[in-house]
């Protein structure tokens, strides 16, 4: 029986029908502000405040403060306090891009990785990450090692990447076919603001609603809403995502 861990997220569990894949990596994509970093900062903490789940989070893009105040921003009240007790494990942007290389960067995490107490990881974001390396073949290379190393010591994995197109099947990365699961972030302009939708295009080991669900992003977070939305952008029946 496949074992699930459940995001907390308002409606998100519900299409995965039940939660991601325990010990898997999901690789969540899409345009600046189309809610990543909300995405991971809400499984990270609900991890904690929900389900009793230690995590550790990795930003490439902010400092401490930054995430400490979107935590707030959106109802994560308790942050601080469970960063400074050590439920959250905070690596920012100072501590990550110090190392001139990547190997540095994973010597400094291991000993938090191979921690038994830490079940849940983000690492945002892959576009920052890409920085440590000089061509594809090394990118790929060091890609696929972090992720076996955080499934080995039990990790359950969120990475954010930046999705240039509005569709998402013109623009897939290799991060797309190593990773186990594929969550798309979309938005639309309309003349009365922004319309949201998560889409869900593959988890291994997994059955999924892979139909496109509208969802919100409030003061309190992120709600998917579990009514499939009449808007279509791409052929669920063929996505060349496996």
């Amino acid at each position: 029986m496949i074992e699930l861990t459940e995001t907390g997220i308002d409606g998100l569990d519900a299409i995965l029908n039940g939660g991601i894949v325990k010990d898997s990596t999901t690789l969540v994509s899409g345009n600046p502000g189309a809610g990543k970093s909300i995405l991971g900062l809400q499984y990270i903490y609900n991890g904690v405040d929900m389900f009793d789940e230690k995590g550790i989070y990795l930003s490439f893009e902010e400092n401490q403060q930054d995430l400490r105040e979107a935590a707030e921003a959106i109802g994560l009240e308790q942050w601080s306090e469970y960063v400074e007790r050590g439920d959250i494990l905070v690596y920012d942007k100072k501590e990550l891009l110090s190392k001139n290389d990547f190997s540095s960067s994973l010597d400094m995490l291991l000993e938090d990785f191979t921690d038994s107490d830490y079940e849940r990881l983000v690492l945002d974001s892959l576009a920052m990450f890409n920085l440590f390396f000089d061509d594809e073949r090394e990118r790929r290379t060091y890609l696929l090692k972090f992720s076996d190393i955080l499934k080995e010591n039990g990790l359950t994995t969120l990475m954010t990447n930046e999705q240039g197109a509005a569709i998402p099947q013109s623009d897939i990365g290799l991060e797309n076919y190593l990773t186990d699961g594929n969550i798309y972030l979309l938005q639309t302009p309309t003349d009365s603001g922004v319309k949201r939708y998560v889409w869900v295009s593959k988890m291994r080991k997994q059955n999924i609603e892979t139909d496109i669900f509208p969802m919100e992003i409030t003061d309190s977070g992120i709600t998917v809403h579990e009514n499939a939305s009449e808007f279509s952008m791409m052929n669920h029946g063929d996505s060349p995502i496996q």
